[in-house]
């Protein structure tokens, strides 16, 4: 039990790392642990949500006090990425934070929800559906499900 517990916490952490700051892979690590049908699918794919989802509540806080943040070396967004983010944020508002999932731009748009002021509540349930919606179509592909 120990080790099946250190399973799904390093999981979640490498959901929260590949959200925020640091370039991982949180999708490689649940598809791999799916594919050893040693784990139980539902608390690996609630493990990597959890994860992800505080990760990018980690962007919208540091979204929220960018200006005190944006010139630090570990501020986790480039300039160049930042403002491509807030420019699809403007276009489309809050409904952009489904494509919170993606590679490259999703990150940056949970910092320019923070900046751009968006409520929590709003952010928490779009990004959660994004977040959620991503690993069960993994799981799905992955178990061929599908």
């Amino acid at each position: 039990m120990p080790g099946e517990l250190a399973i799904y916490g390093g999981l979640f952490l490498t959901a929260f790392a590949a959200a925020t700051i640091l370039p991982m892979q949180s999708e490689a690590a649940l598809a791999g642990l799916l594919l050893t049908e040693s784990y139980a699918p539902a608390l690996l794919i609630a493990s990597a949500s959890a994860g992800n989802v505080l990760g990018s509540i980690v962007n919208w806080w540091l979204g929220r006090g960018i200006d005190r943040f944006r010139d630090r070396k570990w501020f986790p967004v480039r300039p160049s990425a930042l403002t491509r983010a807030t420019r699809w944020y403007q276009r489309y508002g809050r409904w952009s934070l489904l494509l919170s999932w993606l590679p490259l731009v999703g990150d940056p748009l949970t910092v320019v929800a923070g900046a751009l002021r968006e409520p929590f509540w709003s952010f928490l349930a779009i990004v959660t559906i994004a977040k959620v919606g991503r690993y069960l179509a993994l799981a799905a592909m992955t178990l061929s499900w599908i």
